[in-house]
């Protein structure tokens, strides 16, 4: 007998959510973030429990999110709950990638670098937050300093230490091992991480006084809780508190109180063995299709050295380019390298004149790819034109009309070349070189690091 499927009536079996088999379940609620998950509770008694306290779910949730970036079942020596260590994941997963040191540098030790530059990421059961800075070597590659780590105790404390001097050889053994990190005191800062918004922090060191106890135990202290660490009542011998409150109380002790504060913020300033570091997230790192040329980039200068270039399009179609790196002024005072009024490119091919421009200039390159020859600073290693684009340099933008008045146009005229490889260099009619920029990060990951050298 033959059947015809187009004439025969669709059978449709309608299936609800708690037909489909347990792992499927929890493979679909993994994808839903916590405000989610409590709408999706409220519709049965069943799930509620599901959704609050089961561990195979939380850890799916962990897993999807974080699984691929770090070790989930030994945050916290895997004794605390994976619903706990979503939360915790989910406050720290804002320090992942670069920020940039905002104001005067108050590094202490002569030894480590000026944290003009730092970047978060990801370790085994920890975040590792490490100073970047040009090599001087003549090279593209970047000395990557650790020097603080967030971690979890098995209590579900969060414990930020910071290693000014870089002394010490961090092992995930030794990391792992965090309840015994406080006793070295001599060696390592407890800090504590103020997110002041998703794109200001503060890094400053935990003096052990907050409010009428001690700093929370998470470490992380919110905006407006970071006005009162400073000038908080003392804590280490009960005697203080009773006089303290006793101050508070009294309609005369307004006066002993206000110099038991200042008494007990001079003794804490003194004890303080790390100024309080601002950092500002550099949000728009990386290149885009509209945004080619955005994010941090790295370069050869004529003189052999490497520095860093940060790269951004503002709201009025213009670009500019700033240095970051070991400057000790902020960027905020930084005068742009060069900057263009609009992101229009121009297609090759270039007219003989342009032509000209770029192949009379030659590529400053890493003393490892010399060769005998000096044609190879004629040309660039990243492939042919694919675009260019005109610039100026700093001066012209904070007077827009010095270049024509009293300066040769080729003294603030610059172009900008795009390469086949989506990388691009840039140059100046007064210089005879090129700058060709590499990435300092791809896909999350730094490129070309090295170790500092501790002598």
């Amino acid at each position: 007998m033959e059947v015809n499927f187009q004439d025969s009536e669709e059978i449709v079996f309608a299936l609800s959510f708690s037909d489909f088999p347990e792992d499927v379940q929890l493979c679909i609620l993994s994808f839903l973030v916590p405000s989610e998950l409590a709408s999706f509770a409220c519709t049965s008694k069943k799930f509620v429990s599901l959704c609050r306290d089961d561990q195979r779910l939380w850890f799916s949730m962990c897993d999807r999110r974080w699984g691929s970036c770090t070790l989930l079942k030994r945050w916290g020596h895997g004794k605390i709950s994976y619903k706990e260590l979503y939360r915790i994941l989910s406050e720290y997963e804002n320090l992942i990638g670069f920020w940039r040191q905002s104001g005067i540098t108050n590094t202490v030790s002569v030894n480590s670098p000026p944290a003009s530059l730092v970047y978060f990421e990801w370790g085994p059961f920890y975040i590792t937050g490490s100073i970047i800075s040009p090599s001087k070597n003549g090279s593209y590659e970047v000395i990557r300093s650790p020097f603080l780590w967030v971690s979890i105790t098995s209590k579900g404390e969060l414990v930020n230490y910071l290693d000014p001097d870089g002394r010490l050889d961090f092992t995930d053994d030794l990391l792992m091992d965090s309840e015994t990190l406080g006793f070295l005191e001599n060696e390592l800062i407890q800090v504590n991480v103020s997110f002041m918004g998703k794109c200001h922090m503060v890094v400053e060191e935990n003096l052990g006084s907050f409010g009428f106890g001690k700093v929370p135990s998470s470490g992380i202290v919110r905006g407006e809780d970071y006005q009162n660490v400073c000038g908080s009542p003392p804590d280490r011998l009960m005697s203080e508190i009773y006089q303290y409150l006793a101050n508070r109380t009294s309609p005369s002790g307004n006066g002993v109180s206000r110099r038991l504060r200042r008494r007990e913020k001079k003794k804490q300033e003194r004890l303080r063995k790390w100024e309080p570091e601002h950092l500002v997230k550099i949000v728009n790192c990386s290149p885009t299709l509209a945004r080619p040329l955005q994010g941090l980039w790295k370069g050869i200068c004529e003189d052999m050295s490497l520095d860093f270039y940060l790269v951004s399009y503002d709201d009025i179609g213009g670009i500019a380019c700033r240095k970051v790196g070991e400057s000790s002024k902020p960027l905020s005072l930084l005068a742009p390298v060069f900057w263009s009024s609009s992101t229009k490119f121009i297609e090759p091919p270039l007219s003989p004149e342009e032509d000209h421009i770029y192949s009379n200039r030659m590529h400053p390159r890493p003393p490892a790819e010399s060769y005998h020859s000096r044609d190879y600073l004629t040309c660039s290693d990243n492939g042919a034109v694919s675009h260019m684009l005109f610039i100026n340099s700093s001066y012209d933008l904070v007077i827009p009309n010095l270049a024509g008045a009293t300066t040769n146009p080729q003294q603030c005229e610059g172009r900008i070349w795009q390469y086949e490889n989506g990388t691009f260099g840039f140059g100046f009619l007064r210089d005879n070189y090129i700058i060709d920029l590499k990435h300092i990060a791809k896909n999350g990951l730094l490129l070309d690091t090295i170790e500092p050298c501790n002598d």
